[in-house]
């Protein structure tokens, strides 16, 4: 039976997560939809079957933050924040946090993140370790980008579902982790300039030394 419950936004990256992971069986791999919502129920759904699942992966491609995470490398989280989730005031952004109503950072299992942050690299796949954003709104200016980088620093990437798969593991008392993609830079949108291909590529390779790393 699967042990490793592992969540995508969409069906391309669920199946380069496949094929990187060659018919390993200890993963159950699905595409839980665009967005944190989406993500949350869909993994709350999936964990209050009756499986045995021991851990959560979060994966896909994602944006990457300027000299942190350059398109075509991997990023793991050591720390999953919904950087939007809070409240716009006159003095500027204040998060969950602060407003006191729970905490925007969730935590990773750090122990294993850190084990395939050394083997990603180990396998030379550039690979950078650090808090991982998930935002309702894909980044599209260079001020933007500028913004969450001052207001989480050490943010290596951003994509839209981690907090939600994250919580809901946390709800369950499951540790969790995630594993993204560079397919574009974080900052003005030029669909021009994206990797997808490239990224979703990274994202099997990846995959394919996780297997071997995760327990």
């Amino acid at each position: 039976m699967s042990s490793i419950l592992v969540v995508t936004a969409v069906e391309a990256e669920q199946r380069a997560v496949q094929l990187g992971l060659t018919g390993d069986e200890r993963f159950h791999i699905v595409a839980g939809g665009v967005g944190a919502p989406a993500a949350a129920a869909a993994t709350s759904a999936l964990l209050a079957r009756p499986h045995s699942y021991k851990l959560v992966l979060a994966a896909g491609i994602a944006g990457g933050f300027h000299g942190r995470a350059p398109v075509g490398s991997l990023a793991v989280a050591e720390r999953i924040i919904a950087a939007d989730l809070g409240a716009e005031t006159a003095d500027g952004f204040l998060s969950l946090d602060e407003l006191g109503f729970g905490s925007a950072a969730l935590a990773v299992d750090a122990a294993r993140s850190q084990a395939v942050a050394e083997a990603l690299s180990a396998a030379a796949l550039p690979c950078a370790l650090g808090s991982i954003l998930t935002v309702n709104t894909v980044t599209g200016t260079a001020e933007r980008a500028l913004k969450l980088q001052q207001r989480v620093p050490g943010a290596v990437a951003e994509a839209m579902e981690g907090y939600g798969v994250a919580m809901a593991a946390h709800m369950q008392g499951l540790p969790v982790m995630e594993l993204r993609a560079i397919s574009n830079p974080v900052g003005p949108r030029d669909r021009a300039a994206w990797r997808i291909r490239e990224a979703l590529d990274s994202l099997q390779q990846a995959c394919s030394v996780i297997k071997e790393v995760v327990q």
